[in-house]
C-alpha cells in the first residue's frame, strides 16, 4: 500500500504503517502498565486530525468527496483522550457522524496524511522546547553582554520558527498519531466547552 498525498499538502508519510502493528505490539507487550492507552491515544489523535479536515473539505465541496486540496476550517478544533476526542465547535451531529468514518475510511484507505494537521498542538509544544533549547545553548555560548545576549535570543526565535513547523509534523507523524486501524466509534455525544458553547465528544472503542 502506498500513501497518497495532495499535491497541494506537504505532510506524506515515506513508510507504509501496517494494519496489525498496534495489535501486535499490544500482544507483545501488552503488560506493559499505559500501553494499551498510549496506542490508543495516538490512533484517537489521528481520526481527531483528519475528522477536522474532512468537516473543512465539506465547507466547499460535496460531502464525503475527494477535494483536490486540503482545507482548514480554522473555526474547528479538537482534543483527544484514550476514550475519544473532543470537538469544538458549530457542527451538525449528523455531520460529524458521517465526517468520522468518512475521515476513518479514508485513513485506513492510505490518506495517511490525514492524521498531520498543521494547528496541532505538538506543533506548537516542539517550537517552544526548540526555541528554549536554542535560547539556552546560545546564552552559554554568547559573550554575558546585553547586546550580544539580546542578538543571540533572536537568532534563536529566528530559528526555532523556521524550523518547528516542519519538526512538529515530523513529530506528529512518527509519535503522537497513528492511522486508526483499531478504531470504531462508539458514540457521539453532544456537550459544551468550558464556556458553554456547543461541542462533541465522540467517544471511541478499541477493536482487533
Amino acid at each position: 500500500m502506498t500513501a497518497t498525498s495532495s499535491p497541494t499538502t506537504p505532510f506524506s508519510f515515506d513508510f507504509a504503517p501496517q494494519a496489525t502493528q498496534d495489535a501486535d505490539l499490544l500482544s507483545q507487550w501488552g503488560f506493559l502498565p499505559g500501553l494499551k492507552e498510549l496506542l490508543m491515544v495516538r490512533q484517537v489523535h489521528a481520526l481527531e486530525h483528519a475528522t477536522v479536515w474532512i468537516l473543512g473539505e465539506a465547507n466547499r465541496s460535496p460531502f464525503g468527496t475527494n477535494s483536490p486540496s486540503r482545507t482548514d476550517n480554522e473555526s474547528l478544533g479538537g482534543m483527544s483522550t484514550e476514550n475519544g476526542f473532543f470537538l469544538y465547535g458549530n457542527v451538525n451531529t449528523s455531520d460529524l457522524r458521517r465526517a468520522v468514518q468518512t475521515a476513518l475510511q479514508r485513513l485506513k484507505g492510505g490518506e495517511w496524511d490525514l492524521a498531520v494537521h498543521p494547528r496541532c498542538g505538538t506543533n506548537l509544544s516542539v517550537g517552544i522546547l526548540l526555541g528554549t533549547g536554542l535560547a539556552f545553548a546560545i546564552n552559554q555560548l554568547l559573550p554575558k553582554t546585553p547586546w550580544e545576549q539580546f542578538l543571540g535570543l533572536g537568532i534563536a526565535a529566528t530559528t526555532a520558527a523556521g524550523i518547528a513547523p516542519d519538526l512538529g509534523q515530523w513529530v506528529q507523524r512518527y509519535a503522537t498519531t497513528a492511522i486508526p486501524f483499531n478504531l470504531a466509534v462508539a458514540e457521539i455525544v453532544p456537550t459544551q466547552d468550558m464556556w458553554g458553547r456547543g461541542a462533541h465528544f465522540v467517544r471511541l472503542r478499541w477493536v482487533e
